[in-house]
């Protein structure tokens, strides 16, 4: 039998800043903009960090100080790339042994500003479950939401 892979997501969004300044607030200040009902702690999202490295720790501080992991970073390009391993499960759980990649791009427009794309992709990893992630991930509540509050962010 022949198993049709799910699509990744795929958004993107263009705003007016450029690409060096869009990728310091994706990356430096993701916690200014990602949203807060998107958290993982008992205590609600204080702040979103990713660590500027090959290999660093992509991870949410609570409000009471406890951290939960995302992910990690697999590329950091500044200004024109990043590539996280995204390590939540289909129950929105950290899971070290478990990956799919989102990949964010950040091209110069002629105006100045920078095009963000999105990609998330490898969601046929999520098993039985890969239908409803990425309906979940590909909503408003997901991908949609989450860069129409980083593009008001980068204005």
């Amino acid at each position: 039998m022949h198993r049709i892979e799910p699509a990744p997501v795929v958004k993107s969004v263009t705003v007016g800043a450029p690409p060096e300044r869009a990728f310091e607030i994706f990356t430096a200040r993701m916690g200014d903009w990602w949203l807060k009902t998107h958290s993982l702690t008992a205590s609600g999202q204080k702040t979103v960090v990713v660590e500027p490295a090959d290999g660093g720790r992509w991870y949410e501080i609570g409000t009471s100080g406890e951290v939960k992991e995302w992910g990690r970073v697999l590329a950091y390009d500044p200004p024109k790339r990043i590539l996280f391993a995204w390590q939540l499960n289909a129950d929105w759980t950290f899971d070290p042994d478990f990956e799919t990649e989102v990949e964010v791009t950040f091209e110069p427009t002629a105006e100045g500003g920078t095009t963000v794309r999105l990609e998330h992709r490898d969601l046929a990893n999520y098993g039985a479950k890969a239908e409803v992630a990425r309906a979940s991930l590909d909503s408003e509540g997901g991908w949609a939401g989450l860069l129409g509050a980083f593009a008001a962010k980068a204005a």
